[in-house]
């Protein structure tokens, strides 16, 4: 069975609002082994394991680099751009971002992209497939190149909206259906302040009510819960490398759920429990003793997008107040669940 034949009904009705024709040609990129590989890493970095969280669908690293795919044929029909963002996400570990955390990369969360290169050079079906159609491998891995795909936030652009989009309506539930269209059939290609090409909207009121579920959004993607979750599978998933149970490599090789079954036979499947069941994080101004706590810093996503060539921020008071409300939110606390684990301590 074919990847666009497997996936959920909804998620196939969303990629149909990004790009109605699927352009067939991406299909065989898609099929290959680094990318399905991908199916089973979901976007949430591990989150969607625990009762803290409840999102509605698991939503695949595969999807999200579909989608940023489909958005930037969309709008550029051009397959290198396209290829990029497909690729984007390829080199992505288990349990995602926790291993930028792993690896101490808190407030960029990018150190896990420095295998990309590797990743579709060493794919012999990736660079068959490249050659036939005329493209080479430095025009498809760093999809930084191409500002339609990615550029320096707050701008906006496919790999933000994407996953804007799809958090907000698979995991969310802060956008639905027909807020999903009704965004996405606003968007335009505009000229930012570089002069360069950057994913926009046409009009004030839909951009705004993108800017609320965004900087909704960005606070959960750091907020107490999210750190301390992150944290905590980066701990194990760190500790399990050390135990000899599990290698650096196997993190992008094996699945979520065969990293997890590695948990539960380990001396960490205590505390690995007691998270996966909790549904409310505790916090303190001061470290908590006899439990493991964080208190970290993390990544600030946020959007500020161009409407007709002007910023939100600069235009409209009410965006400018929500993304000034997210941009304030403390991470100074210690963050903890209730456990006698002693491991860690």
């Amino acid at each position: 069975m074919s990847y666009l034949q497997s996936i959920n009904e909804e998620i196939k009705k969303y990629f149909e609002v990004l790009e109605p024709t699927f352009p067939v040609w991406l299909d065989r990129y898609i099929e290959t082994k680094q990318m399905q590989r991908l199916k089973f890493i979901s976007t949430s970095c591990g989150t969607i394991y625990s009762k803290l969280y409840s999102d509605r669908v698991f939503y695949s690293t595969l999807d999200h680099s579909v989608a940023v795919a489909l958005i930037i044929w969309h709008f550029t029909h051009d397959k290198r751009q396209t290829l990029a963002g497909l690729f984007h996400d390829i080199a992505t570990p288990v349990f995602k971002h926790c291993i930028d955390f792993m690896k101490g990369d808190y407030t960029k969360q990018e150190s896990t992209e420095s295998e990309t290169h590797e990743m579709i050079a060493g794919s012999s079906e990736i660079m068959k497939y490249l050659k036939e159609d005329g493209i080479s491998l430095s025009e498809v891995e760093d999809y930084k190149i191409y500002p339609i795909a990615d550029n320096d936030k707050p701008k906006l652009s496919a790999d933000r909206l994407e996953y804007s989009l799809s958090d907000g309506y698979f995991r969310y539930g802060l956008l639905n259906f027909e807020q999903v269209k009704r965004i996405y059939q606003d968007i335009e290609i505009e000229i930012n302040e570089q002069n360069f090409p950057e994913v926009g909207f046409k009009t004030k009121k839909i951009a705004r009510e993108f800017v609320k579920a965004t900087s909704e959004m960005s606070i959960i993607y750091r907020e107490d819960r999210t750190r301390y979750s992150m944290q905590l599978l980066a701990e194990i998933s760190k500790r399990l490398c050390q135990d000899g149970l599990l290698k650096i490599e196997d993190l992008y090789s094996i699945k979520e759920s065969e990293v997890i079954d590695i948990i539960k036979k380990s001396r960490y499947n205590e505390i690995f429990s007691i998270w996966q069941n909790a549904t409310k994080v505790k916090t303190s101004k001061d470290r908590p003793t006899g439990v493991y706590s964080v208190k970290i810093n993390s990544k600030v996503r946020y959007i500020n997008p161009l409407v007709n060539g002007e910023r939100i921020y600069d235009i409209c008071k009410l965006a400018k107040r929500m993304i000034d409300k997210n941009l304030a939110y403390d991470m100074s606390n210690y963050v903890y669940l209730d456990s006698n684990f002693k491991i860690f301590q």
